[in-house]
């Protein structure tokens, strides 16, 4: 739906959401470019609604003229038969973290696998993408195990708590990205043994989760790891890590990367990528408001 004199409707629907940037983000560079952009948090904690709602929560949006959603945590995947569209990049990961409206018909689409990319590029561009594990096979997981693939790590081990969600994710990938490239693995530890990296895509460390997902001493120096909680951005995983030597990537700058694909998808205006990673880190460092 194209904005209309100056103004644009958005929101967020997730779980657990009530401390999240985006809204800030978006807000404060639609201003920049003379858009009135009004951001809703859809909580579904803060309502006691779950993701079995999320059906009246579209509709509801196509009816109040939201111009695009952002969708996090539990509703990635939970979203994708209530739209219209999908775009290629959310077909190919399952999983869909932003709905533009298009004239009434809403388009799925997902920016966090390029998020992550443009955040990893940025902090390792010289990183060893010979053998990676990925912890999480989920919306965000899937997405991230695409891009980390395209860039040309050679090898990929998922693994996620759940067995059988990481071996579809893993046969999904095979398909379009080679057997030989992809495999779903159930001991984390044996995958990290020889691995040159780390890329944490699950719920955990955030401040409604908080801990580390694996031991501090499964941790080598050689190991890169990359982190997608920015919420707090120093997680448990980053600190051990950090800690044990190893080069890291914080959640803040695929946080960053989400919101520059997201602001332009609803928009159609290429946002100022330096000013709204400014901003975040000015935020993240004002603390709780």
């Amino acid at each position: 739906m194209t904005p209309a004199r100056g103004k644009v409707l958005l929101g967020l629907i997730g779980a657990g959401i009530q401390r999240s940037l985006t809204p800030a983000l978006h807000e404060a560079e639609g201003g920049q470019h003379g858009l009135r952009v009004h951001y809703q948090l859809i909580d579904l904690d803060a309502s006691g609604a779950t993701a079995s709602d999320l059906p009246l929560l579209i509709a509801a949006a196509r009816i109040m003229g939201f111009a695009g959603l952002n969708i996090t945590y539990p509703c990635k995947q939970a979203v994708l038969p209530l739209l219209d569209e999908l775009a290629p990049d959310a077909q190919a990961m399952g999983a869909v973290n932003t709905v533009v409206n298009r004239n009434g018909r809403l388009v799925g689409h997902n920016t966090d696998g390029w998020g992550w990319r443009w955040g990893f590029r940025r902090a390792l561009p010289d990183a060893d993408l010979s053998r990676v594990v990925l912890l999480g096979a989920g919306g965000a997981g899937s997405a991230v195990a695409h891009s980390v693939l395209e860039l040309g790590a050679q090898r990929l081990a998922i693994v996620d708590v759940d067995p059988a969600r990481s071996a579809q994710l893993a046969e999904s990938l095979a398909r379009r990205h080679g057997a030989d490239r992809v495999r779903a693995v159930t001991d984390a530890a044996e995958a990290l043994a020889d691995a040159t990296g780390l890329i944490h895509a699950t719920p955990t460390g955030m401040d409604k989760m908080p801990g580390s997902p694996l031991a501090a001493d499964l941790l080598r120096p050689e190991l890169w790891v990359s982190e997608i909680v920015y919420f707090p951005i120093e997680t448990a995983l980053l600190k051990a890590a950090r800690a044990r030597g190893c080069a890291t990537v914080d959640g803040g700058t695929m946080a960053v990367g989400q919101a520059i694909g997201a602001f332009q998808l609803f928009t159609g205006i290429a946002p100022d990528a330096q000013r709204m990673d400014a901003h975040l880190r000015a935020m993240l460092a004002a603390g709780p408001a």
